[in-house]
């Protein structure tokens, strides 16, 4: 079997961060983590891992490749990990290596420390990371992976706090960047966020009574995979640790104004998620409701590119008064594998994933709902597959301004200069696409929609939108170091 880095289709999308979950105080907590991580699906396919503690076995871990439902579910497999206390994480890569060689970067990880053992899960990406990481190994630590999740776990080896809470806050105040993280002793269940709330953690419980568990996860549709409750969201910069007497909250980090990340409502989370006691769907369907007032056309069928443009292409008929059809299919079972692929099958491209419905499209005006353009290879792909169907005309509406910058806190997004909307204008953009008309929404209306009944607070964004604005929240250390010019010094320098 031959596996591709990725398909042609994901090639032109922002890819997922990570998913992080855990719970403590329930039998077989392994069944509950490998369930939560397969609801987390969406936010990594490339491996995952389980950490689990009993006081007859210890720590025992697994580590894989693939999808959850490849990997989690041989019953051999999961009695293997017993204990009430589990950990798990579902990876896409941001830092760290690729392929075969890299399992050794899949998450958790473990540390063996004077003060016991102790595990730990990261969503998010360490902007300082190589600086630290330099100044371990200078210092005597030796890495056993490239991910930058790693550097966490030597700075808590090196803090001479008591317990490993504090350890994690002291070696938490030494990083920059964004983190959710879900950690683990023998007897506490850790989860803690980085001060701008850049990436989601939320608190659950499982049976609402004095015995029950308690769930951590990136998302609440892992708390319903599982018929847990959602309790709350974990506060920025907060650390939550959760032993058998209940949750004690601490906030170990300097108070600031959160900057949660605005495409966590337009495309990583998934639509039957709340975010900020914000259903995402509701979030997204109000999108193309904006979309729809901000860039009318005339036109016969309003079509989302699925899934992800399918809430927003709603949003945008119901506003707009023009049908709502489902004019392209998406193949589920086409994943990033494919058994003996020829030269010709790969060259098929989009096709593998999504298929036009003729009788839907032939002779109209379509409107087209995606919801970002980052290269613009595949909407270009879809547009022709329209046009070869028998449609008239193509419209593009997005549902996302225009990426015109790259993602440093946990999101895999092309170097700047591989963003379309970097080099070019919407008109540039949409000659090259070639389509009749292609419109962005607003930063403005992308807040409104997201509940900011004014718009975007240019002096205080509530929301991490740099990958529009090219705004960092964050300075990204590392890659200024590397040369990466900030907004203001890469206009000087044009």
């Amino acid at each position: 079997m031959q596996q591709w880095p990725s398909h042609p289709f994901d090639d032109d999308k922002l890819k997922e961060e990570c998913g992080v979950f855990g719970v403590i105080g329930v039998q077989d907590a392994a069944n509950f983590v490998a369930l939560g991580m397969h609801a987390l699906q969406h936010r990594g396919q490339e491996a995952g891992g389980i950490i689990t503690y009993s006081p007859e076995q210890g720590f025992q871990s697994a580590h894989r490749f693939g999808l959850v439902r490849d990997n989690f579910t041989s019953a051999r497999l999961m009695e293997t990990l017993p204990g009430s206390i589990g950990i798990g994480h579902v990876r896409y890569s941001t830092t760290g290596s690729k392929g075969a060689t890299a399992i050794r970067d899949v998450q958790p990880f473990f540390g063996e420390f004077s003060k016991g053992g102790a595990a730990i899960a990261h969503n998010g990406n360490i902007t300082n990371a190589e600086a630290i990481r330099r100044e371990l190994i200078e210092r005597g630590s030796i890495f056993q992976s490239s991910s930058d999740s790693e550097c966490i776990v030597h700075l808590m080896a090196r803090s001479i706090q008591k317990n490993i809470p504090d350890r994690m806050k002291d070696a938490l105040r030494r990083v920059e960047g964004a983190f959710s993280i879900v950690a683990m002793t023998r007897t506490k269940l850790i989860g803690v966020r980085d001060a701008l709330g850049v990436r989601p953690l939320v608190l659950g419980r499982i049976g609402g009574h004095q015995d029950g568990g308690w769930v951590l996860s990136s998302e609440t549709c892992a708390l319903d995979i599982i018929g847990a409750d959602l309790i709350r969201e974990v506060e920025p910069g907060e650390m939550v640790v959760i032993d058998r007497d209940g949750v004690t909250s601490s906030h170990p980090f300097d108070r600031s104004s959160s900057r949660f990340c605005i495409f966590e409502q337009v495309y990583f989370s998934r639509p039957d998620s709340i975010l900020g006691g914000r259903s995402v769907y509701e979030t997204r369907h109000q999108i193309g409701v904006e979309l729809a007032r901000e860039a009318p056309v005339d036109a016969d069928l309003v079509c989302p590119v699925p899934d992800s443009g399918t809430p927003a292409a709603i949003g945008y008929s119901h506003e707009s008064g023009i049908p709502f059809a489902m004019g392209i299919t998406r193949n589920q079972y086409m994943g990033r594998t494919f058994i003996e692929p020829s030269e010709q099958i790969r060259n098929m491209g989009v096709r593998l994933k999504l298929n036009v419905n003729r009788a839907l499209v032939a002779g109209k005006r379509i409107v087209l709902v995606d919801d970002s353009v980052v290269r613009g290879t595949t909407s270009q792909k879809i547009k022709q597959m329209i046009l070869e169907a028998g449609a008239q005309e193509v419209h593009f509406r997005i549902a996302s301004p225009p990426t015109a910058w790259p993602c440093f806190y946990g999101v895999d997004t092309p170097e700047r200069a591989k963003l379309l909307a970097a080099r070019m204008t919407e008109d540039e953009m949409r000659d090259y696409i070639g389509v009749e008309s292609l419109k962005f929404i607003s930063l403005d209306g992308l807040y409104r929609a997201a509940g900011a009944r004014d718009g975007r607070n240019a002096a205080c964004p509530q929301f991490c939108d740099a990958c529009f604005s090219g705004e960092y929240p964050v300075a990204p250390s590392d890659m200024i170091e590397k040369g990466f010019q900030l907004k203001g010094q890469s206009e000087a320098a044009e």
